[in-house]
């Protein structure tokens, strides 16, 4: 369609038009994605190919103590008048071997065995299953005596922690990828020394290349910090979770007494399909999540305009106490403001008092399951309008005047003015931050828990109740019930839909399309 067929249009044949475009341009945004997605894994393995080749080709043309510096880190730049940096590379190998020998190899080599006893929940003998054995320095698994039941594990002796072997043998992993990457860097500084001296030329100097690191290079410096506490409090975590994915660590595996085994994709297995009363209260929460999301952002949004336009005329006297009057909701602590809420909405609160003074019956504003998913929403637009009303209120006083005086020139009203003019400025500008707010939302344990989260589970639903996000069932699942497995495939299906989906829309609308420019 030409931009003149589309000018010639009724409002409501463009709306149907945009919304047709919307809901058809998905699966093309989503192909698109998992297109990047096959490129990036051809690039990858491209420039593995690249690496590897480089990596040859660099021991091919080496000298003797480049060759020899692929086994002994250092000996290259040594042997190149680089003394420092060589004694550091070699530090860093000395150090890699020792840790290796009386710390790492222990939990790699412990991952996975065959040696621990399972105990039932009334503590009696059952068998032998795997999930790495041993405490560290020595495996003590002391039996008991337990009449014609036979054995059962004396908890009271020294025993493995599954926590522990899974979570060191993970960071025994970053920091064999890190040592990696230093290996590789010290073949490179090698074999650029060696075509430094070779072209006559005087290799840096290690004080000239540490000060580079406060010059040329001080992005380097400044975000080393940064990227170790990533690692650190994100990407080791994370890892840690997707292991226990595929673990059967629940209540009757706890490291405490026993060790959990590997079991595969059993528990994504059960979330999707083996298990129906589980599979079917994932798919009603997930449902009811992204329904809950829509609505908590877009509410939020849209109300947050309405509220910076009336502030912000012209004619609204005392501008500045409007606002610091909604601000006051922001400032107040969330959980502070939701349990006062709750006390309030209770089935004996003083909303349900007021309403039964005056003869009429009690609402059940938190404990039935319809009216307290309303509740919520309404709940979340008094804690979240004033965001989004700041942020507004900042937009519109930088939209250009001249575009409204045209506008009025032109005949335009003020709902004209404000579907042509502000709403699609805000929009564009505010398309990253609704993406957040939605995944934000997503993720919103305060706003259900502090008013629903509590009770116990609905019929029908597994360990969870009809008000439940997947965030706050995957709370009662690891808090209340111990069943630490499916919480992990819970969170890893959560990062799934919140990193797809904002991909797919961001790259869908104009702010990524068009950044420089508003239309």
């Amino acid at each position: 369609m030409d931009y003149l067929d589309y000018v010639q249009m009724t409002k409501g044949h463009r709306f149907a038009y945009k919304l047709k475009s919307f809901f058809t341009g998905i699966p093309k945004a989503i192909m698109k994605f998992f297109l990047a997605i096959g490129h990036f894994i051809k690039k990858l393995f491209g420039g593995l190919g690249k690496f590897f080749k480089a990596y040859g080709s660099r021991f091919a043309k080496g000298d003797g103590a480049t060759k020899l510096s692929y086994i002994i880190m250092g000996v290259g730049n040594m042997a190149h008048k680089q003394f420092a940096k060589g004694l550091l590379f070699l530090l860093t190998e000395i150090g890699y071997i020792l840790f290796m020998i009386f710390f790492g190899s222990f939990y790699l080599s412990h991952i996975y065995s065959t040696s621990y006893v399972m105990l039932s929940p009334d503590n009696k003998y059952q068998g032998a299953y795997a999930f790495g054995t041993g405490s560290v320095g020595k495996t003590v698994i002391q039996y008991k005596e337990d009449g014609m039941f036979g054995r059962s594990l004396d908890t009271t002796m020294p025993h493995d922690d599954s926590n522990k072997i899974l979570l060191f043998f993970v960071l025994t992993l970053i920091i064999t990828i890190t040592f990696i990457a230093i290996y590789i860097a010290n073949t490179k500084s090698a074999y650029a020394s060696q075509l430094t001296i070779k072209e006559g030329k005087k290799p840096e100097s290690f004080g000239s290349e540490m000060k580079s690191f406060l010059d040329e290079r001080f992005h380097i410096t400044m975000l080393a910090l940064p990227v170790l506490l990533l690692i650190v409090f994100n990407i080791l975590p994370i890892i840690f979770t997707v292991f226990m994915a595929f673990t059967n660590y629940d209540k009757n595996h706890s490291p405490d007494t026993v060790l959990y085994q590997w079991v595969g994709f059993k528990n994504f297995a059960d979330i999707f399909y083996s298990n129906p009363k589980m599979s079917a209260t994932f798919g009603k929460i997930l449902l009811w999540t992204l329904v809950w999301a829509f609505f908590a952002t877009f509410t939020n949004f849209i109300f947050g305009i309405i509220l910076a336009l009336l502030i912000n005329k012209k004619d609204i006297k005392f501008k500045g106490f409007w606002r610091t009057m909604f601000v006051v909701t922001a400032a107040v602590p969330q959980f502070v403001t939701l349990n006062i809420m709750r006390l309030m909405l209770d089935d004996h609160g003083a909303f349900n008092e007021m309403i039964t003074s005056i003869g009429l019956p009690s609402i059940r504003f938190l404990t039935d399951p319809n009216i307290a998913r309303v509740t919520v929403i309404i709940v979340n637009m008094w804690v979240g309008i004033p965001y989004t009303m700041l942020i507004s209120s900042g937009l519109l006083m930088n939209i250009p005047e001249d575009l409204y005086e045209s506008a009025r020139i032109d005949g335009a009203n003020a709902m004209q003015q404000f579907t042509k003019i502000t709403f699609p400025y805000i929009f564009f500008v505010m398309t990253p931050y609704l993406i957040t707010t939605f995944v934000s939302n997503i993720n919103n344990f305060n706003v259900i828990y502090f008013l629903t989260g509590s009770g116990d589970a609905a019929e029908g639903y597994y360990k969870a109740t009809k008000t439940d996000l997947l965030v706050t069932w995957l709370y009662k699942l690891t808090n209340d019930k111990s069943e630490y497995n499916i919480a992990a495939v819970i969170g890893i299906l959560i990062f799934i839909i919140c990193s797809v989906g904002s991909l797919i829309v961001f790259n869908m609308s104009k702010a990524s399309k068009n950044e420089e420019e508003f239309s």
